[in-house]
């Protein structure tokens, strides 16, 4: 049987955790769904100078790892002049990071698009960014829920990078109740919360995906 005894010297700790971890959860998955959208887009675009950006951009930050991002945002930054709060520097990399991935899946669902949507959109008088925001983007994101889903639990289960530049999330809890306390019971504790934020989140991505299947199916 666990003792969770250390609840009651660390439980604000833990509840201020918890709220950075939902606030940089929700900060990051808005970033990065906006830029995987603009850097997919570029990646299609058609216009090569935007296209070599694209591409440069997701094979960099998809292929370095997260936590030396975050320290190049954190350690870079001030170096610069720019002072930013352990919870945005972590959000900031958090975004780009996941954003690189967000990307993929977006182009993904565009190619997958019929061509004659696009256009038919132009013909209609829309321009290209028009048709991309009403008639191409809406049916590609229907087509990646699963995916995109996916990367928002990712997105969840690495915001615990905060700890490593003491953002004061749930993970950085855990390690500061664990310097006087049994680490076993504390992060089972911790991985329970995860469970409370991913598994709801899960769920959510199912219901789209069986709901938008059946409307395509009318």
């Amino acid at each position: 049987m666990f003792d969770f005894g250390f609840l009651e010297g660390y439980e604000q700790d833990f509840i201020d955790g918890f709220l950075t971890t939902i606030g940089v959860s929700l900060f990051a998955l808005v970033l990065s769904l906006a830029l995987g959208t603009v850097i997919a887009v570029f990646r299609i675009s058609g216009v090569k100078p935007l296209e070599w950006f694209g591409t440069a951009y997701v094979e960099f930050f998809r292929n370095t790892p997260l936590v030396i991002q975050v320290f190049f945002f954190y350690v870079g930054l001030p170096a610069l002049g720019i002072k930013l709060s352990a919870f945005l520097v972590g959000s900031f990399g958090l975004s780009i990071y996941t954003s690189s991935y967000i990307a993929e899946a977006i182009r993904a669902g565009i190619q997958s698009v019929p061509k004659g949507q696009m256009e038919a959109a132009r013909s209609s008088g829309l321009t290209y960014i028009q048709a991309m925001q009403y008639v191409i983007l809406p049916q590609a994101f229907k087509l990646i829920v699963p995916p995109l889903g996916n990367q928002f639990i990712n997105l969840v289960k690495n915001s615990s990078v905060l700890a490593v530049i003491a953002g004061g999330d749930l993970l950085y809890a855990a390690d500061v109740a664990g310097t006087e306390q049994d680490i076993t019971p504390i992060y089972i504790f911790v991985a329970v919360l995860y469970l409370l934020l991913t598994i709801p989140l899960s769920l959510g991505v199912n219901y789209l995906e069986r709901r938008w299947s059946k409307a395509g199916t009318r």
